[in-house]
């Protein structure tokens, strides 16, 4: 089953007891599907798979830009200008030539979502769009797959395990999306760049402990990181009988415009 270069890429892990060669194998066997591959998406990315997760999709249709060099460690100087799906995609291959990648090098739709998310095991949303955050709840929560959530603004980041084992969705911690404008993107408000490292490597364990089956994972809780005090504060958060994707009687039960729903007109890509 594993090749003697397997062996030796994935000692350190084989020899954990939580691990071990079963759980290897479990992540050899598993899928993730990453949508966006900026901050958040970079250190994930790298890290899923230098874990051995067999199959990753990437749903990002930007493409480089130099501005996003500063905290995106995924992609090189000579990457400006290509597709970030594209970049991405090359760069794992050369990390580790056994994992399988597959790039969707477009934008996540009403249209498309439920068939990407269909075919695989786990949802990570490291997106930096409010539409596409209730985009990728919803269509989690109507495919039923659980859904490891991270957003990251100035010194700040959190993390959640969303829809999982009856837990609750993004929509109950946020029923409502903000006022457009009124929460500034990383391009107006500014990111640390070394902020989105330390989020999307506490989202790739989240990542990592849902595929193996070990430890407690962020479900119900929303861990909440301060670079400048270097402190984490934990939120619990409770599933809301009423929330109308994930409660008791719920009302939404396909996907809709959701820059609409968000108040927002993103306009051509």
């Amino acid at each position: 089953m594993w090749s003697r270069e397997e062996l030796d890429r994935y000692a350190r892990h084989m020899i954990l007891p939580e691990v071990g060669p079963e759980g290897q194998a479990r992540l050899k066997a598993a899928s993730v599907l990453v949508v966006g591959a900026g901050g958040l998406g970079s250190p994930l990315l790298m890290y899923l798979a230098a874990a051995g997760v067999g199959r990753i999709g990437i749903v990002e249709d930007d493409v480089v830009d130099l501005s996003n060099l500063q905290r995106q460690v995924l992609y090189a100087t000579a990457d400006v200008g290509r597709p970030k799906a594209e970049a991405a995609a090359e760069r794992l291959a050369a990390l580790n030539p056994h994992v399988r990648v597959e790039a969707h090098p477009h934008r996540l739709t009403s249209e498309n979502a439920l068939e990407l998310f269909g075919s695989y095991d786990v949802i990570v949303d490291a997106s930096d769009n409010f539409p596409t955050r209730y985009l990728v709840n919803d269509a989690a929560v109507l495919t039923d797959k659980p859904l490891v959530y991270g957003a990251i603004h100035r010194f700040d980041g959190q993390v959640s395990v969303f829809h999982h084992q009856g837990g609750p969705c993004y929509r109950c911690l946020f029923p409502k999306p903000p006022k457009p404008g009124s929460v500034p993107s990383c391009a107006q408000a500014g990111v640390f760049g070394v902020l989105p490292g330390v989020v999307g490597s506490l989202m790739a364990t989240e990542v990592l402990k849902l595929l193996l089956g070990i430890g407690r994972p962020l479900s119900g809780r929303l861990l909440l990181y301060d670079g400048l005090e270097a402190e984490f504060r934990e939120l619990k958060v409770a599933r809301d009988p009423a929330c109308p994707v994930c409660g008791e009687h719920p009302t939404v039960h396909e996907l809709v415009d959701y820059e609409a729903f968000c108040g927002e007109d993103r306009g051509p890509t």
